[in-house]
């Protein structure tokens, strides 16, 4: 028998706010998700290098889990001296979790350029999808996209804890329109952020002096 599946949520987190949380949270609840492991990385693929240090990264994302019970930091990619794959970290966690199914959770701008990711074809092999999808609104899917979502998309949520990968399910939420440039732009001007990031780790940001006009 299979267990309960858990969700996969990697990122930058320079820093870590509302936006990667509660879509995670949304996508926990409704799936029933043993836990989400959040997987900071260390040299990102498709982006510049971050902000802040791996070290600093690692202490936000640490004080945002803290905050709910169901969040659990996983330091792997910091690990790593290439670039974060998605690829090989589900690989990995599919060698140690054999019997769990992996649900790697994502935005909808992140599925539309799936066919730029690394391997991108064999992410179905070690799990499913779960993509974060605003209500109403009907993506143009690029034509390898539109046949990936033919072929393995389910509106069933309880499929996902019936087999170990190879579903795409889209979650019909409400993304939170914020991205981790437009907070830092806040922070470096001096704005209110309150809300937008879990408290301590707002506190920790000020603490450390963190995206600041005069660090760079």
């Amino acid at each position: 028998m299979l267990k309960a599946p858990i969700g996969i949520l990697g990122g930058t987190f320079d820093p870590i706010h509302i936006g990667h949380l509660r879509p995670a949270i949304e996508a926990r609840d409704t799936l029933e998700l043993a836990e989400i492991r959040l997987i900071p990385n260390h040299i990102p693929p498709h982006r510049a290098n971050p902000f802040c240090s791996s070290e600093q990264r690692l202490a936000m994302v640490r004080l945002a889990a803290a905050e709910n019970r169901h969040f659990v930091v996983d330091e792997r990619e910091l690990q790593r001296d290439k670039p974060s794959y998605t690829i090989d970290t589900l690989i990995e966690l599919r060698h140690e979790l054999p019997d769990t199914p992996l649900c790697f959770l994502m935005g909808m701008d992140s599925l539309l350029s799936l066919p730029s990711w690394h391997r991108w074809q064999e992410l179905l092999d070690y799990g499913h999808l779960v993509v974060s999808v605003r209500p109403g609104w009907q993506p143009d899917y690029p034509a390898e996209v539109a046949q990936l979502l033919a072929r393995h998309h389910t509106s069933d949520a309880r499929a996902l804890h019936r087999q170990l990968a190879g579903h795409i399910w889209l979650a019909d939420n409400q993304p939170v329109e914020l991205s981790a440039t437009r907070l830092r732009a806040l922070l470096e001007a001096g704005q209110d952020t309150r809300y937008l990031l879990p408290e301590s780790v707002a506190h920790y940001i000020d603490q450390q002096g963190l995206y600041r006009a005069n660090r760079r």
